[in-house]
C-alpha cells in the first residue's frame, strides 16, 4: 500500500484571491478605472502620433534654364544659406529641365512646423539679394510640406458614362478646393493626364508671352 502526498495549496493563492474576495476586487477595479479617467484628462493623447519628420519645401522657377544651370546658379546659393537652420536634419534638392527647383528641408520630429517655416523663410530672404537681375527672386515660395499621403480618393463613374477627362475636371472644380480647405491638409493634387495638359498649356502660354515681349 502506497501513500500519495498531495501538495497543500497556499492560503492566499493568486488565482483565487480575488475570486474569494469579490468586494475587494470590485473596489480595486473601480479605483483603477477612476485613476485612468483622471490620467486621460492630463496625458497627451494623439490619434495620429508624429512618426514622420516635418518638412519645408522651397520652390522656384528659372525660365529657360536647364536642370544643370538651375542646380549651379540657384540651388547651390540657396542650399548654402539654408544649411544649418535650427533643428534641421538634412535637405535635398531636385532640378528639372523646365527650370523648376524644389528644395526639401527635413526637421527633427517634434519641431514646430510654423517656426521651421519662418526660420527657413528668413534664410531664403537672406539669399535673394544674390539673385539680383534674375526672375527667380520673385518666384521663391516657402511652404510647409508633409511627405506622407494622408488620403487618396478614387473618383469613378458607376455606369461608365463619364470618361477620365470629365471626372478629372469635375474633381478639380468641385472637390479639390473643398479638400484643400480642411484643417491639416497641406496640398491637394489631382494627378493624371488632364493635369499634365494643363501644365503644358500654361507653359506654352508663358513661352508665347516671352516671345512677344522679345519681339
Amino acid at each position: 500500500m502506497t501513500a500519495v502526498r498531495t501538495k497543500e495549496r497556499p492560503k492566499y493563492a493568486p488565482d483565487t484571491f480575488f475570486i474569494e474576495r469579490p468586494r475587494f476586487a470590485t473596489v480595486l477595479s473601480a479605483f483603477v478605472t477612476l485613476l485612468g479617467l483622471g490620467a486621460l484628462a492630463i496625458l497627451p493623447v494623439a490619434q495620429y502620433p508624429e512618426i514622420v519628420p516635418p518638412t519645408v519645401q522651397i520652390t522656384t522657377v528659372y525660365p529657360g534654364a536647364s536642370a544643370d544651370t538651375v542646380s549651379r546658379t540657384v540651388a547651390t546659393p540657396l542650399e548654402q544659406q539654408i544649411n544649418g537652420v535650427e533643428n534641421m536634419l538634412y535637405m535635398s534638392s531636385q532640378s528639372t529641365g523646365d527650370g523648376r527647383l524644389t528644395i526639401t528641408v527635413t526637421f527633427r520630429i517634434g519641431t514646430d512646423l510654423n517656426v521651421a517655416q519662418m526660420l527657413t523663410q528668413n534664410r531664403v530672404q537672406d539669399a535673394l539679394p544674390r539673385f539680383a537681375g534674375r526672375r527667380t527672386a520673385s518666384r521663391c515660395a516657402v511652404r510647409k510640406a508633409t511627405p506622407s499621403i494622408l488620403l487618396a480618393i478614387h473618383v469613378y463613374s458607376p455606369d461608365s458614362s463619364r470618361d477620365n477627362l470629365y471626372l478629372s475636371n469635375y474633381t478639380t472644380l468641385h472637390v479639390k478646393d473643398i479638400l484643400a480647405r480642411l484643417e491639416g491638409v497641406w496640398r491637394c493634387a489631382v494627378p493624371g493626364r488632364p493635369r499634365v495638359r494643363h501644365a503644358h498649356l500654361a507653359r506654352t502660354r508663358q513661352g508665347c508671352g516671352e516671345q512677344s515681349q522679345r519681339q
